[in-house]
């Protein structure tokens, strides 16, 4: 896995971030203004294409993943009670960056549409991103996509 970091000028965004699909497995290219506002920065993780012979996962979209999920509002409960409880950070479990990763997720999925690359978007990644290095992941993958991966799992598991 490795980084890819462009600055480009406005016009050219969508014609880069397409090359870097095509040629790379990209998770979500994050795309801020440069410093004098007269350029863009992209920003995006990235590893080398799959050979056919790799085989590919099968990712459910959100819909699938949070089909039988808790009310964000409960889960939002959930997180503020585990971390009230919780003397430091290291005694919270695998679950709860899970279920943090998913709800920062869901909560994204909602303000997408008006503001893709607004704060929402831009935390649901991060927690994502942590949840996969924390995993350790081997092959890249979307890091969102794998937090519904797990959490559609973790829920399949409790049932």
């Amino acid at each position: 896995m490795f980084e890819i970091r462009v600055i480009c000028d406005p016009a050219d965004t969508e014609p880069i971030v397409a090359a870097l699909d095509r040629t790379f497995t990209v998770g979500t290219v994050s795309v801020y203004p440069s410093r004098d506002r007269k350029r863009n920065r992209l920003y995006a993780r990235a590893e080398h294409q799959p050979t056919s012979a790799e085989p590919t996962e099968d990712w459910p979209t959100p819909e699938q993943a949070y089909a039988h999920a808790p009310s964000i509002n409960s889960e939002i409960g959930w997180a503020a009670r585990s971390l009230a409880v919780a003397e430091c950070f290291t005694e919270l479990g695998r679950d709860f960056y899970v279920r943090k990763a998913a709800l920062l997720d869901r909560i994204a999925l909602l303000d997408e549409p008006d503001a893709p690359n607004g704060d929402a978007t831009m935390t649901a990644d991060a927690a994502a991103v942590f949840l996969l290095d924390m995993d350790q992941q081997g092959p890249f993958c979307d890091p969102r996509a794998y937090v519904r991966q797990q959490y559609a799992r973790s829920l399949a598991a409790e049932q």
